[in-house]
């Protein structure tokens, strides 16, 4: 069964599986900023896999799932996902309305090491984004954007390389 391709812009793409078809030609570069479509958007049951390698020297970086890709009006950001090392924080945020909301920063343990491999899991539910990093969750982000069909993007910018998604 060959999918039917499409292509976007910069150097995103459809992700596999959740984010894309299987398809080798398929699958997205994965190179630093990344934006790519999330097919289907988002729906409660639904999970994305974010695996890479935090740069040897990092400042921070950041992951975010949007309502599309546009600047003008800017597009709403259903959760951002920011690391910063020089503090150890992982600030958490949504963009509704072209305002943000209150930054969300309580964690048990700051878990990206530098020039270390991570994974991390963004589980979409009725209520909550509930993020684990390497197997453990680490907290809930209760959602600020109620129809998750709409989320149909990932941004990943900052100091990490990326070696999978899905």
């Amino acid at each position: 069964m060959a999918a039917k391709r499409e292509r976007t812009t910069d150097n995103g793409a459809h992700l596999n599986n959740s984010l894309s078809s299987p398809e080798a030609e398929d699958l997205p570069r994965l190179t630093v900023p990344f934006c790519g479509a999330i097919k289907g958007g988002m729906r409660a049951g639904k999970k994305i896999i974010v695996m890479g390698m935090v740069d040897p020297n990092p400042t921070s970086f950041e992951i975010s799932l949007c309502c599309g890709d546009s600047d003008e009006p800017p597009a709403d950001v259903a959760v951002e996902l920011q690391a910063r090392f020089p503090n150890h924080q992982l600030i958490r945020n949504a963009f509704v309305s072209g305002e943000w909301g209150e930054e969300e920063t309580s964690i048990p343990y700051f878990p990206f090491i530098p020039d270390q491999p991570f994974r991390l899991e963004l589980h979409c539910e009725y209520q909550r984004f509930r993020i684990f990093i390497d197997g453990h969750q680490l907290f809930d982000f209760h959602h600020r954007v109620s129809n998750f069909s709409a989320i149909n993007m990932i941004k990943i910018f900052g100091d990490l390389q990326l070696t999978k998604l899905g």
